[in-house]
């Protein structure tokens, strides 16, 4: 690959990240926001139709009968909002789908690679090695596993990893053999030099 294309294939990669973020920040506060949108929205329209039960000017422990009406709504629309989820959860079981469907679209469950995954493949693939040294079929399989693990040190968590235990554990994470050679190095310096640049975050 051409090192201009690389480039640009880069920075499309980088934008969609930037906007993704942003989108899990939204997605965050979703469900607490939705249920007060649904108690204000349905406590208000609700409200005209039975505003003549609750006459201004009467009270109860010291509110106007007016705010224990609003109370009262709002209190309804949360336990039928719930009882809805009880009924997703114990008849429908879609939620059961929809983790399948998280997990065919997840990268990390289909080819990339934690850096705790690829640290296990790792030294399972050098264990192997060491233990069949002379089947070809075997130092084939770890030829390629091998060259999968070797995709994770240019991924941002593998970057995290590296600085969040190099701080934990007060001693930097070793070069892998299982790894290219300065893989840990160049992934650790490259962490460095995203936190000398201006926050996008």
């Amino acid at each position: 690959m051409a090192k201009g294309t690389q480039t640009d294939d880069n920075n499309s990669s980088g934008l969609k990240k930037w906007f993704m973020r942003q989108y899990w920040r939204l997605q965050q506060s979703q469900s607490i926001i939705s249920m007060g949108f649904w108690v204000i929205l349905l406590t208000l329209n609700i409200w005209p139709y039975i505003r003549w039960r609750f006459e201004d000017n009467e009270s109860f422990l010291g509110l106007s009968m007016t705010y224990w009406g609003f109370a009262s709504i709002g209190i309804i629309v949360i336990f039928f909002v719930m009882f809805v989820g009880w009924v997703y959860d114990h008849f429908f079981s879609l939620w059961k789908e929809h983790q399948n469907v998280i997990i065919e679209r997840n990268p990390f469950a289909t080819y990339l690679l934690t850096p705790r995954d690829a640290i296990i493949i790792g030294h399972l693939s050098t264990a192997l090695r060491s233990q069949h040294p002379d089947d070809e079929k075997i130092q084939a399989q770890c030829d390629w596993m091998e060259k999968w693990i070797a995709t994770t040190p240019d991924l941002e968590v593998f970057r995290r990893m590296v600085t969040e235990l190099d701080a934990k554990l007060g001693e930097p994470v070793p070069e892998f053999t299982f790894l290219p050679d300065g893989a840990v190095e160049k992934a650790r310096n490259t962490a460095r030099k995203d936190l000398m640049k201006p926050d996008d975050n």
